[in-house]
């Protein structure tokens, strides 16, 4: 089951799967959009079912997730990538738009999450995987309200493994923090901003994260961070994060936008879809990336703990190379004073007297 499955990253990866010869279950609220979905899974070679439902209804999602195992036999992966956001000043933003995408962003993972335990638990198997984002390390202007909902994801996915454990499930969580992707979201996405929305670069297209949300499905990385921009975001919110608060605030706000004027009244998906069939990508083709590289953390942070060792063994070497090159030219440097033996108790030090 991919929720968010209508457009962007959810569509790639339904695809990606289908791909691969997997049946694939389908959640979004755009029925244009699902349909479309539905397409691409079937021509990859797969099998669709599309479920056109709001993931911030916790019985839906629920019924949905009962009806394609169902169908299926079973449920193996849940990929939960459903999500909305609103581009605005915190002050700018109401109540009931916190409330609304922490509903969608956060809670529709927790929902998908709670419905999949539902028959993975039983079986004794089956991953879920959650889409998350930089974001949820690095906060950034303008949408506090993504970046709180992916954080709480992150926080709710620790507490759920560490329980899984206890229990000794077999059940797998994983966690994919992307960086900047290509999809409809910028053109969709409720905005309060003079210009119209662009991704902070660099730009990946969504077949490059959907290559790496298949694979992390299989290998299950506690988590796994996607391209270069997300593993500098994310290491040096934990090295430098009053340096970046500074960084974001001089030049975050022109990072998020185009120089294009925003279309006034333009519908956005917030509270219902904007039911179109795009497909994965949005408008920034000619400036996105097809490959992107991606790490598991644990490799990554022994790398640099290794590279850290490594020079601060280097400085140590030099610090105590340096230290007997200066010992040995003061040695050189040393008057040598010989006494002769028949002075040592003369008090003028075998100084010869007229």
């Amino acid at each position: 089951m991919v929720t968010g499955a209508s457009a962007g990253v959810g569509r790639a990866v339904a695809h990606e799967f289908a791909r691969h010869g997997w049946n694939v279950g389908l959640i979004a609220r755009g029925e244009a959009g699902l349909a479309g979905a539905v397409r691409d899974v079937e021509r990859a070679g797969g099998r669709a079912r599309a479920f056109a439902i709001d993931v911030a209804d916790a019985d839906a999602v629920s019924r949905v997730a009962d009806s394609l195992a169902r169908d299926f036999g079973g449920i193996d992966v849940w990929v939960n990538n459903a999500m909305v956001t609103i581009y605005a000043p915190v002050q700018e933003t109401s109540p009931e738009e916190f409330r609304r995408v922490t509903e969608v962003t956060y809670l529709g993972q927790v929902h998908g999450t709670l419905a999949a335990l539902r028959h993975m638990v039983p079986r004794d198997r089956g991953t879920i995987v959650h889409i998350g984002s930089a974001l949820a390390y690095r906060s950034i202007p303008l949408q506090a309200t993504y970046c709180a909902a992916k954080a709480a994801v992150r926080g709710f996915v620790d507490s759920l493994r560490s329980e899984l454990r206890h229990d000794g499930s077999r059940v797998r969580l994983t966690m994919v923090q992307l960086p900047a992707v290509n999809t409809p979201q910028f053109d969709w996405a409720r905005s309060r901003l003079p210009r119209k929305l662009e991704p902070v670069p660099p730009i990946y297209q969504p077949e490059a994260i959907a290559r790496h949300v298949f694979r992390a499905a299989h290998d299950v990385p506690r988590e796994l961070w996607i391209g270069a921009s997300a593993w500098e975001a994310i290491l040096g919110t934990m090295l430098i994060p009053g340096w970046i608060d500074g960084y974001l605030a001089r030049h975050g706000y022109r990072g998020e936008m185009t120089s294009v004027q925003a279309q006034k009244n333009r519908p956005d998906n917030l509270y219902e879809p904007v039911d179109t069939d795009p497909g994965a990508h949005g408008r920034f083709d000619a400036r996105a990336t097809a490959h992107v590289a991606a790490a598991d953390p644990r490799w990554l942070k022994l790398g640099i703990a290794a590279l850290l060792g490594v020079a601060g063994g280097t400085m140590l070497f030099a610090t105590e190379a340096k230290g007997r090159s200066e010992a040995r030219r003061r040695s050189a440097a040393s008057p040598i004073r010989v006494r002769d033996a028949d002075a040592q108790d003369d008090p003028h030090g075998g100084i010869p007297r007229s």
